[in-house]
């Protein structure tokens, strides 16, 4: 394990530091964040170098868009798209770069090229072969809770107790991966903040995330927990009653980022470790401020 990658576990896992950033770079030509697509090589470096310059401590590259209604991507599609990119960061810089992929072939192929990190959307649900490839590398990996496909997960999402459920779902993941031999220092779990979610779900996972931490075979402090909330469509939802006739209400306009700066000071507040977003510019400034006050001093 390279020494970047484990100064940044240990920080990920250390209360007394701020909470990480991590920048995403969506390799794709359908991800539903416009400014953040970068389907082209030149592009997609010059992108997450920039995100890197910004304040990112990660980068997370995809080449498979997951937004609601997205379609299966084939392995040889993703692996075109990612592997350039993934090449290209490393050619440059050392930042922590976790790819997020559901398939084993395009991961294995992704840590040759100098990924460090594997962020599953599936939690290991859709390609049995990932987990074991993760474990036999030692890599660090993020359970996703999703119910269904990005293809059909917000067709009519439906929850008796949420926070029960995806809180049930990411303890059986991370049971089958200390099984599997997989590190528990090395397990991250994202409670899928907008896959398979109503907005009241989200709401309720948002203020429950320590629930997410607290599994069984965890650290002492608990599993680190990643929040994906970026420009999301509950944000949206949240801001329509204060939107104006002149406000960009659109997924690239200024309410979303100042929404999701809300969001994610607030996920920081119930257990959030890392926060997963289009602007690291502004979100680093946002949690220097709220993790300098919280400390009663300025915090570098």
């Amino acid at each position: 394990m390279r020494d970047t990658l484990k100064e940044m576990l240990g920080r990920i896992h250390d209360p007394e530091q701020p909470p990480v950033v991590m920048g995403i770079v969506n390799a794709t030509p359908d991800s539903f964040f416009a400014p953040s697509r970068v389907p082209g090589t030149p592009e997609g470096v010059r992108s997450a170098l920039g995100l890197v310059e910004a304040g990112a401590d990660i980068l997370d590259v995809g080449g498979e868009s997951s937004r609601p209604g997205a379609e299966y991507v084939s392995a040889r599609e993703e692996l075109d798209r990612v592997l350039p990119v993934i090449r290209g960061i490393r050619e440059h810089s050392d930042v922590v770069i976790s790819l997020d992929t559901r398939k084993a072939e395009v991961a294995r192929a992704a840590l040759e090229a100098g990924a460090d990190i594997i962020n599953d959307i599936s939690g290991f649900r859709d390609d049995p072969e990932l987990l074991p490839l993760v474990a036999g590398t030692n890599t660090p990996i993020v359970i996703m809770h999703m119910k269904g496909s990005p293809r059909t997960m917000q067709v009519d999402p439906r929850y008796d107790d949420p926070v029960s459920e995806v809180r049930g779902f990411l303890a059986r993941q991370v049971r089958l991966a200390l099984a599997a031999g997989v590190n528990p220092e090395g397990i991250i779990v994202d409670p899928g903040i907008g896959f398979g979610k109503r907005l009241e779900d989200n709401l309720a996972l948002l203020d429950n995330l320590g629930e997410c931490s607290r599994l069984e075979g965890a650290p002492p402090e608990g599993f680190p927990v990643l929040l994906g909330h970026s420009r999301k469509g509950f944000i949206g939802t949240l801001l329509e009653p204060v939107l104006t006739a002149e406000d960009d209400s659109a997924a690239g306009g200024a309410p979303r980022l100042i929404g999701t700066l809300a969001a994610g000071l607030y996920g920081i507040l119930r257990g959030a470790r890392i926060l997963r977003v289009h602007d690291p510019r502004e979100t680093r400034m946002a949690v220097q401020v709220w993790w300098s006050i919280q400390q009663g001093r300025q915090v570098q």
